[in-house]
C-alpha cells in the first residue's frame, strides 16, 4: 500500500523538511527499533516510556508518553506502509490488524487527542538525509489543535533530539 503525499491540503494536513546529517538508515533504526525511539521520540521535558512496534502493515505503533507532571499519554496506531529506510507511515484512526478505532475514543481522551495519518519520507542527499514529515488530519479542527501544540517546533525538537542521540550511537 502507497499513501500518495501527492494531495497535500493546507487546511487539513501539516508539514516541515529538513535536511538532516544522518543517513536514512540511522533515521530509520531511529523510527523503528523500540529501545532507539524512547531516547528521542517525545520533546523533552516529555518522556517515552514504552513503546511497541510490529513492523508491518497492519502492524501495531503503541507508545506512550509522560508529562513533566507524571501523567501518561498511551497511544495506538496501525502501520500503514512500510518502505525501509525510505517510508514509514501509519495511523490512529486504525488499530493494529487494521481495525478500526473507536471514533468516540480520540474525544473522550482529551487535548492532544485527533484522528491523523503520519507520514515520514526518507530522501539521502549529499549531506545525509531530506527528512519530511506530513500528519494528515481528520478535519481542520484536529490540524488547528495539532498547530496550536506546536506541530513543527515539537516534531523538529524531538527531530533534533534523534540526530543528537544517533549521531552519539554511532561516535
Amino acid at each position: 500500500m502507497t499513501v500518495s503525499t501527492d494531495c497535500f491540503d493546507p487546511n487539513l494536513d501539516l508539514t516541515f523538511t529538513h535536511d538532516v546529517p544522518l543517513p536514512a538508515e540511522a533515521i530509520w533504526a531511529a523510527w523503528t527499533t523500540p529501545s532507539h525511539l524512547l531516547h528521542w521520540f517525545t520533546p523533552k521535558p516529555w518522556q517515552t516510556i514504552a513503546c511497541d512496534i510490529d513492523l508491518q502493515p497492519g502492524g501495531r505503533f503503541h507508545t506512550v508518553m509522560r508529562s513533566p507532571e507524571g501523567e501518561t499519554f498511551p497511544g495506538t496506531g496501525c502501520y500503514l506502509d512500510v518502505v525501509p529506510n525510505r517510508r514509514l507511515v501509519w495511523t490512529n484512526v486504525l488499530l493494529p490488524g487494521f481495525r478500526p478505532a473507536p471514533v468516540e475514543a480520540a474525544a473522550e481522551r482529551g487535548s492532544g487527542d485527533f484522528h491523523f495519518t503520519a507520514i515520514i519520507e526518507l530522501e539521502p542527499i549529499a549531506t545525509g538525509t531530506r527528512y519530511t514529515a506530513t500528519v494528515r488530519h481528520r478535519d481542520a479542527a484536529g490540524r488547528e489543535q495539532h498547530e496550536a501544540m506546536g506541530f513543527e517546533p515539537g516534531w523538529g525538537a524531538a527531530l533534533a533530539q534523534l540526530v543528537e542521540y544517533m549521531q552519539a550511537q554511532a561516535g
